[in-house]
């Protein structure tokens, strides 16, 4: 009698599981169903970046070659793919692969190797994609869910999820600037995830994965670039192809250089040159004026030393990056510097850095 109730109760079981899903009971959590419900909505903007190079056999003939692969995504309705610059660097051509196996040419649209972000396009029909929104990342928290989708390892269409670890990181782009206000998060982020999106619970884009600690895989602390800045800096890459930043017309060298070969000099930046006409020349700051020798150097000497920029304390290349690149056209800025031993201030209204 025991044995057929247990049956029994196990059938009753069976049968009810089944049900739920007709009476609108799902079997799987709140938080699954987000998952899934982001994964489904979002995994046909996301796509596979295969960058061509070139190689040569014995008898020196080209070869193309996949010489990486990376990750992307779709930001409207005319094929513009968000990505990082290593994903797309140095390629002869680029192939993407969208979510349906179709494979487009990809067209390199702009890039700023300063923030690891470049901006392709492919030409293939709307119905064979969807598209991904941008969420404000000033307005994330650590602690705050996320979700990365991407290409780890070549395995397509991969979904992890994590928190923010961290905001306001600061890590090294390729070309060595400091990218600054990088988002830290657990979610897996392996090698291919670059240039996938980093979503909210929304299904929106708060972050460019971007890079992981380590070489061989994730450890669980991987860092994306955050939407302000890719928000920032698009209108330039689609309209011009690159970023147009602000300069100060000069050429520096940090104090730091001088200090190691024995001279007595403040901390800052040294104004080696000033660019006639430019923006530095119009303030009135001074470049140096006669060089001193040192060993077998010659020193640019007699310069303005820059030492703050509005009250931020400039030392290094970095620095001075930071407070005029992220700055635009038209901003006054307020410039502390030294010269003759005499601490003086200067404002200075910053111009567009001429292309070359």
């Amino acid at each position: 009698m025991f044995y057929q109730r247990s049956l029994l109760l196990i059938l009753i079981l069976i049968l009810c599981l089944h049900l739920l899903p007709a009476y609108g009971v799902s079997r799987y959590s709140v938080d699954e169903q987000e998952n899934i419900r982001i994964y489904e909505k979002s995994s046909r903007a996301v796509v596979n970046i295969s960058n061509i190079g070139l190689n040569y056999d014995f008898f020196y003939r080209a070869i193309p070659t996949e010489s990486g692969s990376g990750t992307g995504f779709i930001i409207d309705k005319s094929g513009t793919i968000v990505t990082n610059f290593h994903v797309v660097e140095n390629a002869r051509k680029l192939v993407v692969t969208l979510s349906d196996n179709s494979q487009w040419p990809g067209k390199l649209v702009g890039a700023d190797p300063n923030n690891d972000l470049a901006v392709i396009r492919i030409e293939a029909p709307v119905e064979n994609y969807d598209f991904l929104e941008f969420s404000r990342s000033t307005d994330i928290v650590v602690g705050q869910k996320v979700l990365a989708l991407g290409n780890p390892f070549g395995l397509r269409q991969t979904l992890t999820t994590g928190i923010i670890s961290a905001l306001g990181r600061t890590i090294a782009a390729k070309n060595g600037r400091k990218i600054e206000g990088v988002i830290q998060t657990d979610a897996a982020i392996n090698p291919g995830n670059s240039g996938g999106p980093l979503l909210d619970s929304e299904g929106k884009v708060i972050g460019i994965n971007t890079a992981i600690i380590g070489s061989s895989g994730s450890v669980g602390i991987g860092f994306a670039v955050p939407s302000n800045t890719a928000l920032r800096i698009l209108p330039d890459l689609l309209e011009y192809g690159y970023v147009r930043r602000p300069w100060l017309g000069i050429e520096p060298i940090p104090t730091v250089y001088l200090r190691r070969i024995g001279i007595d000099v403040p901390e800052g930046v040294l104004i080696a040159r000033v660019v006639k006409g430019a923006s530095a020349d119009k303030a009135g700051l001074r470049g140096a004026t006669k060089t001193v020798k040192v060993g077998n150097y010659n020193v640019p000497w007699g310069g303005d030393i820059i030492t703050h920029i509005n009250e931020t304390k400039v030392a290094t290349m970095e620095d001075l990056a930071q407070q005029i690149e992220t700055r635009r056209s038209g901003d006054i800025i307020n410039i502390k510097f030294i010269r003759n031993d005499s601490v003086l201030s200067v404002k200075v209204e910053l111009v567009l850095r001429p292309r070359s």
